[in-house]
């Protein structure tokens, strides 16, 4: 009897709160699918002053304020993050949770790759939500209309 053939790859998987990268910032940014060459990177970014105006107009089109998770629920976002994608099958080398983002290293089958992460980012918000952390999300802006 042959042993079974592991097909998971290596993934670097990120994870990032509402309003924490916008088309214009500073920092650099990627437009979706790359469709528009943008100059810079996080590493290298653009010159300042650059994309300010797209930056701006991103702000001012957001329905609430950026998301910044508190350090007291980092640790929880990164555990549940984990958690549900060892519960799919995945095998996780390490997460790093901070204020707009949640970095991980794990082996996933490529063809569930997306859809395991997904399933994670959903199970973080609803996790978040049972445990009473609450903001000003779209729902609510839409209500007070």
């Amino acid at each position: 009897m042959e042993p079974e053939l592991d097909i998971r790859q290596l993934f670097h998987v990120t994870a990032h709160t509402y309003g924490a990268w916008l088309y214009g910032d500073p920092r650099g940014f990627r437009t979706r699918h790359h469709r528009e060459h943008v100059e810079g990177d996080y590493k290298n970014p653009p010159p300042p002053g650059t994309y300010d105006e797209e930056y701006e107009r991103s702000k001012k089109l957001m329905k609430q304020d950026a998301v910044i998770l508190s350090v007291e629920w980092r640790p929880i976002v990164g555990s549940e993050f984990r958690d549900r994608l060892e519960q799919e099958g995945a095998q996780v080398l390490c997460v790093s949770a901070s204020g707009q983002h949640v970095h991980a290293l794990a082996k996933l089958p490529p063809v569930e790759a997306r859809h395991w992460v997904g399933l994670a980012k959903r199970h973080v918000t609803f996790e978040l939500r049972d445990r009473g952390w609450a903001w000003s999300g779209r729902n609510e802006a839409r209500k007070r209309r």
